[in-house]
C-alpha cells in the first residue's frame, strides 16, 4: 500500500523542500521506492534534485492540467530508489485554471491510482493554500507541517490547521497530520520556549523527532543530493533518519484504523 505524505506550509522558509528530498532520501536508505512530487511553481524540489526547471518539458502541470500520466513524466534521479515528478512555471497556470474543472480537487489523488507501485510518494507543495495545495492534501494519507520555533512560523499555523479541518469536512475526513520543528537552534532561549509550547498545546501532533540548525544542509541542496547520501554523518542527516523511522508508524497506525 502506497503512503502519500504532503509536507506543507504556508510561510517560506521553514526547510520544506530540504525535509521533502532529505525524507525522501531517508526513506530510500530504508529500502523503499519513493516518489516526489514538486507542486510548487518555483520548482525548489526539482532543482534541489539537479534538474534545471526552464529544462523541464513536461511537468507536474501536464498531469494535473491535461491529464497526462503521472508515469510518463516522473524521471530517475541520481539516487536509486528515488524517482521525480519535476515542477516548472507551468505550475502557474494550474493554479490558475483548477478550479474551473469540475472536482478540481480530487484530480491529484485520482492521477496518483496509477502509481501504487511506489512505497511512498512526498508532495512538496508551494508556500500557498490555494488550489495546488488543497490537491495535495485532499490526495494524501498525511501532511507534514514543517515550523521553526519562531513567532511567525508557529503563528502561520492557524491557518494551514483551518484549511486541514476544512478537507477533512469536506474531501478527505481520514486525513493525519505531524508538526516537524525545524531549524531549531539549542542556543535561542526562545527556540526553546517555543518548541515546548509547540509540544505543550499541539502533543502528540509534534513529531518526537526535531530538525536542528545544519549549514550542510545548504551545501547538500547545491550538491542535488539529498543530505542522506550528501553528508551521511551529519547531525541532520541522522535526524532525518530518526524521522522516516518514526514517520511509518503514525501512516500505518492511521490506516489500520481507517480499514477497521
Amino acid at each position: 500500500m502506497t503512503n502519500i505524505i504532503a509536507i506543507a506550509s504556508e510561510k517560506g522558509g521553514v526547510a520544506k523542500t530540504t525535509s521533502a528530498i532529505s525524507l525522501g532520501g531517508a526513506l530510500v536508505e530504508m529500502g523503499q521506492d519513493v516518489l516526489m512530487i514538486d507542486m510548487d511553481p518555483q520548482a525548489s524540489l526539482t532543482l534541489s534534485l539537479g534538474i534545471a526547471p526552464h529544462k523541464v518539458r513536461r511537468s507536474i502541470a501536464d498531469v494535473l492540467i491535461n491529464s497526462v500520466s503521472p508515469v510518463s513524466v516522473s524521471r530517475e534521479t541520481t539516487i536509486p530508489g528515488l524517482d521525480l515528478l519535476p515542477s516548472n512555471s507551468e505550475m502557474e497556470l494550474a493554479e490558475r485554471f483548477m478550479p474551473i474543472r469540475k472536482n478540481y480537487k480530487h484530480i491529484l489523488r485520482d492521477t496518483l491510482q496509477d502509481t501504487h507501485f511506489y512505497d511512498t510518494i512526498i508532495l512538496d507543495c508551494p508556500p500557498s493554500l490555494g488550489a495546488v495545495t488543497h490537491n495535495a492534501l485532499v490526495a494524501a494519507d498525511m501532511l507534514i507541517i514543517p515550523t521553526i520555533p519562531e513567532y511567525l512560523s508557529v503563528y502561520s499555523l492557524r491557518n494551514i490547521m483551518r484549511v486541514l479541518r476544512s478537507v477533512r469536512a469536506q474531501d478527505n475526513p481520514p486525513l493525519n497530520y505531524r508538526i516537524l520543528i525545524t531549524m531549531l537552534d539549542q542556543r535561542i532561549a526562545s527556540h526553546i520556549t517555543l518548541s515546548s509550547q509547540l509540544r505543550a498545546t499541539f502533543n502528540n501532533a509534534v513529531f518526537d523527532t526535531v530538525i536542528q540548525v545544519d549549514t550542510r544542509l545548504r551545501d547538500s541542496t547545491i550538491a542535488g543530493i539529498p543530505i542522506t547520501h550528501y553528508a551521511k554523518n551529519t547531525r541532520s542527516a541522522e535526524q532525518y533518519r530518526a524521522l522516516a523511522q518514526e514517520l511509518p508508524q503514525y501512516v500505518r497506525s492511521e490506516k489500520v484504523e481507517q480499514a477497521a
